[in-house]
């Protein structure tokens, strides 16, 4: 499971933040200068490049990965936030499927015992989850999430098909086990000998 620590004094500033990376062009690398042209100048803002690498939106160098271009996509950038909050927060989700503000007591003390913070900073880190929680979707995985499934679906289907192929092969292979069923139609007489001849010759011929 997973709980980030991240979090945000301006935490009512992330809305806009998101606003403006899915209006924008993804830059080369997200750094503090990037933060300094979309307006972020305040030493608070800083913060913003942590919780983009722990939300997935940023690779550990600051460059924007997968994730960041999927949400500049308008159409779907709810559910890829929806995504990356299940992500970075799965420890919430297994308290609450979707929380509601009256959670917010539960979700802080979580992050409390689980980062052993103060209650300040617990605080400001439900307050951070709050914020991105509005800008998300969690009804739905998104097209992206949605398409990987498949994949690896797909890709379990065909290795079970591989699996079955190779049975049928080794079957071939297999030498056959042959079985034979003879019958002896012995001739109506009274002699034993006969008898004893008969099953004499099968002895010599057959069982030996």
């Amino acid at each position: 499971m997973a709980l980030t620590n991240a979090y945000t004094q301006v935490n009512k500033q992330i809305p806009d933040l998101f606003k403006k990376i899915s209006e924008g062009e993804a830059p080369p690398q997200f750094n503090q200068q990037y933060l300094k042209d979309l307006g972020y100048r305040s030493s608070n803002h800083r913060m913003f490049i942590p919780l983009l690498k722990a939300l997935g939106f940023l690779s550990n160098d600051g460059k924007p990965t997968p994730r960041y271009h999927d949400y500049r996509n308008g159409a779907m950038s709810r559910k890829v936030m929806g995504d990356a909050l299940r992500d970075a927060y799965a420890d919430i989700f297994v308290l609450k499927a979707k929380p509601t503000d009256a959670d917010k007591p539960l979700i802080q003390g979580k992050f409390k015992s689980a980062h052993n913070v103060s209650d300040n900073l617990a605080r400001l880190m439900t307050a951070t989850f709050y914020s991105l929680l509005v800008i998300a979707d969690l009804s739905a995985q998104s097209g992206a999430s949605g398409k990987q499934v498949e994949k690896e679906k797909s890709e379990q289907d065909q290795s079970q098909d591989r699996d079955k192929d190779k049975d049928k092969k080794e079957v071939t292979r297999s030498h056959p086990s042959l079985h034979y069923n003879i019958q002896i139609h012995l001739p109506a007489t009274k002699d034993i000998e006969v008898f004893n001849a008969i099953f004499k010759s099968l002895k010599e011929h057959l069982l030996e």
